[in-house]
């Protein structure tokens, strides 16, 4: 467990050393200000809200969790694992007295930390937005409904981590592994909405996970039955991906 522990450590502060990890903080900062300045500048040239004080944050994490979240969580998976191997950096990592099984689990648990550490900055900041900018009211039960939305946004983005992890492995470009990331998550997202009456077979509809906790009903058939979708999804991924990364040769 200590092994573990130090070694996905090390996985973040090597994570965040790299540049991608400050630029995906930076555009996720501009898309709240540009998203505000949206809105203010809807409700005044119509006269409508648009969005008040808790509404703003989700509106965020509906837009933020479907298009940069998922974009910077493949370039850092990416190359987290097919990146290393293209330079062989990852001879250091197995240098350590350390099994392949739990280099894997480190690298993991470094790209979770990071979309937890995205996740509460766009949480912190468009809450901090909304309070300031929009009209309306910021309960503590709104407050709590705004976390809890966040929180359970991590589950949807692990399991699309997991399945990218798998191309990354699949493949030895890092270039290719990305376009082929991209071009099936856009033919989900085409086929998810094409296909609407069998959407939730399609792994990137739970990325509105989060709109099931924050109703005024929560629908526990839906919740059970995505949640037990993710964890297949995850599974065969995580298994499949850890399956190539063992058997990969330096």
């Amino acid at each position: 467990m200590e092994e573990l522990k130090g070694a996905s450590f090390n996985e973040i502060e090597r994570l965040f050393k790299k540049k991608k990890a400050y630029v995906t903080a930076i555009i996720s900062i501009l898309s709240i200000i540009i998203g505000q300045l949206v809105v203010i500048g809807f409700r005044i040239g119509t006269g409508s809200r648009a969005a008040d004080r808790a509404e703003f944050p989700l509106l965020v994490l509906s837009i933020y969790i479907n298009t940069i979240l998922p974009l910077f969580t493949t370039l850092v998976a990416i190359d987290m694992f097919t990146g290393e191997f293209t330079q062989n950096t990852i001879k250091i990592a197995l240098l350590r007295p350390i099994s392949r099984l739990k280099l894997y689990l480190s690298k993991i648990s470094a790209i979770t930390f990071f979309v937890f550490i995205n996740l509460f900055l766009v949480m912190s900041m468009s809450t901090l937005a909304g309070m300031f900018f929009n009209p309306g009211t910021m309960s503590v039960k709104e407050l709590l409904r705004i976390l809890l939305a966040y929180t359970v946004s991590i589950l949807p983005i692990l399991t699309l981590v997991l399945i990218i992890v798998f191309l990354a492995n699949l493949f030895k470009n890092g270039v290719v592994a990305f376009l082929v990331s991209i071009i099936l998550y856009v033919a989900m997202k085409a086929l998810e909405i094409y296909n609407i009456s069998y959407k939730i077979i399609f792994i990137t509809s739970t990325l509105g996970w989060y709109s099931h906790w924050t109703g005024n009903e929560i629908p526990i058939d839906v919740l059970i039955k995505e949640f037990l979708i993710m964890f297949a999804c995850s599974l065969m991924a995580f298994s499949a991906g850890f399956y190539l990364f063992d058997k990969k040769e330096l």
